[in-house]
Order: structure tokens, then C-alpha cells, then sequence
């Protein structure tokens, strides 16, 4: 998986990924280069990440146009309740 760029995968085996990065770093174990190699890809994966869901947001207002007037809907994690 390491292998893959970032930009090229999918969000959820990005996030995966991202996940399994963090533990290694958490641990402690690593050496620094390889703890610095790990931070840098996980840099990667994260902004990637946020390219995808920026994307998947403007297709989303875009499929919220209602009779040509584009309709912004405040897609925030905190107003889905």
C-alpha cells in the first residue's frame, strides 16, 4: 500500500492507511528516519484525503442547483444532526 500515491488511491484506503501511520509513529518504536519517512507520507495521505473530500463537496452543492441558482447547503460535520 505505501507504494501508491496518495492521489491515487481511494479515500477510504487512504484514511486506512493514515490510521496505521499514526499507530506507528504513537508507538514510539520507529527510528527517526523512518519515523521522519512515515510523518512525510502521512502528510501526503492527509492532504490528499482533503483534495478528495473537497471535490466530493463542490459535486455535492453542484447537485444541490435548484432551477439554475446554485443552493449552498452548509455541509459541516456539526449541522448533519
Amino acid at each position: 500500500m505505501a507504494n501508491k500515491k496518495p492521489e491515487n488511491m481511494s479515500l477510504e484506503t487512504s484514511m486506512a492507511e493514515l490510521e496505521q501511520v499514526v499507530e506507528q509513529l504513537e508507538s514510539g518504536d520507529l527510528p527517526l528516519e523512518e519515523a521522519l519517512k512515515q510523518f512525510e507520507r502521512g502528510v501526503g495521505l492527509v492532504r490528499a484525503s482533503q483534495q478528495k473530500l473537497d471535490a466530493a463537496e463542490q459535486k455535492i452543492k453542484i447537485l444541490m442547483d435548484k432551477n439554475g441558482q446554485p443552493e449552498f447547503v452548509d455541509t459541516s460535520i456539526e449541522n448533519l444532526d
